[in-house]
């Protein structure tokens, strides 16, 4: 698998299935097919549009599509979307308000690195920005960075999470999800002991796999059963001659959603069944609730192997967070060593990929930390998705969230808040 040609014939065969919808689209709708009565030619042309419009998003980064914000003065503001610091591999991305005040709840949403652009959390950043200063990490597709850069493992991904957090200040929230928690975790003990002053105020872990083996799913599971030879050996790929990343070994997003795609495989299959009759029917948008879900979730970016691999070793097989074992350097990151930064996690009943209990353990870990600054929440009937971007997270999560950071800020932000 290890080889250029074969990430180009996975590249090729995607292209060829987007050449096959835009032709069986554009031949079946041609104005005389009007004339047919025969059903087949418009649900033809539809399966064309679906398959080429699925298969066509899959290697472009989706927009941001936040343009504007409502304000407490009732007023629409533009939102100007900036990098305030750029690095190799990720950037730390200011969604600025035009025409308002600085607002007192500094936020940084720690986007994953598994698979899918941050853009995944578009909803979560809509949510928060009446109400806060938003930042997130912006992570790049390893496909489309060269070989000379360097690697990318989970070192260098709690590394850059603790320059974003210094370089933001201490009265900052921290908000991780699913699977950055644990490394959010480490780069705050990372800088609890090397440098306090630059800790944040509080640090809420969403849904994160803190100890995958606290309640075991499909996903852990598959880290315990595979060796880390099997994988090395049939799901990395070098990157092929058409991206800039070229020669760079990766875990490939189109293998990735393959494997998202196949744990709900008739979930799935239905969407795609009932969103061409749709179309055939002329009652689909672009815009319509498929096309808004199906825009992000199909848009894959490729993982460096180093961080792929490492995070399977060190963090699901090891349980090297979990066991308050995880180095930095060489440097034993003391988890124990947080005092003063106040830990919420969140998880929901229904999760089944960190199931309840994963991301709980943190609290466990943090021994230096006063009870009543840790805190816990069980959303009922919520899985994965709803805790950081559905109904579960706008109607319940959201207002804990922001209760939780207020309880939490800084005497200045306090007075800022209240002058606000």
């Amino acid at each position: 698998m290890k080889y250029m040609m074969t990430y180009d014939m996975m590249e090729s065969i995607r292209v060829t299935n987007e050449w096959l919808g835009s032709t069986a689209k554009a031949a079946f709708s041609y104005p005389v097919f009007g004339l047919a009565a025969n059903p087949v030619v418009q649900w033809t042309a539809a399966w064309g549009e679906v398959t080429e419009r699925s298969f066509a998003r899959m290697v472009a980064k989706p927009d941001w599509g936040i343009a504007h914000v409502v304000g407490e003065d009732g007023r629409d503001h533009l939102v100007n979307i900036e990098t305030v610091l750029e690095k190799p591999f990720g950037d730390l991305v200011h969604f600025q308000v035009q025409g308002r005040h600085e607002l007192p709840r500094k936020v940084l949403l720690v986007a994953p690195m598994s698979g899918h652009y941050a853009t995944l959390l578009r909803s979560t950043v809509t949510s928060l920005l009446p109400d806060c200063e938003v930042y997130i990490t912006d992570w790049h597709n390893a496909r489309d960075i060269p070989v000379s850069v360097g690697k990318f493992d989970v070192e260098d991904y709690t590394l850059y999470l603790v320059d974003f957090m210094r370089h933001l200040g201490p009265d900052t929230h921290v908000i991780a999800v699913c699977q950055p928690a644990p490394l959010a975790l480490a780069a705050t003990a990372y800088l609890a002991a090397e440098d306090p002053a630059a800790q944040p105020n509080s640090l809420t872990l969403i849904g994160g796999p803190i100890d995958p083996d606290a309640a075991p799913t499909e996903v852990t599971d598959f880290g315990s059963r595979v060796t880390m030879g099997q994988l090395e050996r049939h799901v990395l790929q070098r990157v092929g001659f058409k991206y800039k990343g070229a020669g760079r070994m990766v875990y490939p997003g189109l293998q990735q959603l393959a494997s998202f795609m196949a744990m709900n495989a008739e979930t799935h299959a239905t969407a795609f069944k009932n969103q061409i009759l749709a179309v055939a029917k002329g009652e689909a948008g672009d815009h319509d609730r498929h096309n808004r879900f199906y825009d992000e979730y199909l848009a894959v970016m490729d993982m460096t192997a180093e961080f792929y691999l490492s995070t399977v070793e060190r963090v699901f097989k090891e349980r090297e967070i979990a066991r308050n074992a995880f180095t930095v350097g060489g440097t034993w990151v003391d988890i124990s060593a947080i005092t003063d930064v106040a830990v919420k996690t969140v998880e929901g009943a229904e999760d089944d990929i960190s199931a309840p209990g994963q991301c709980v353990a943190a609290l466990d870990l943090l021994t230096g930390l006063p009870d009543s600054r840790k805190a816990s929440h069980v959303e009922p009937g919520a899985g994965h998705y709803g805790i950081f971007a559905g109904r579960s997270w706008r109607n319940n999560i959201r207002p804990l969230v922001l209760d939780f950071i207020d309880a939490n800020m800084t005497h200045e932000r306090r007075t800022m808040r209240r002058s606000a």
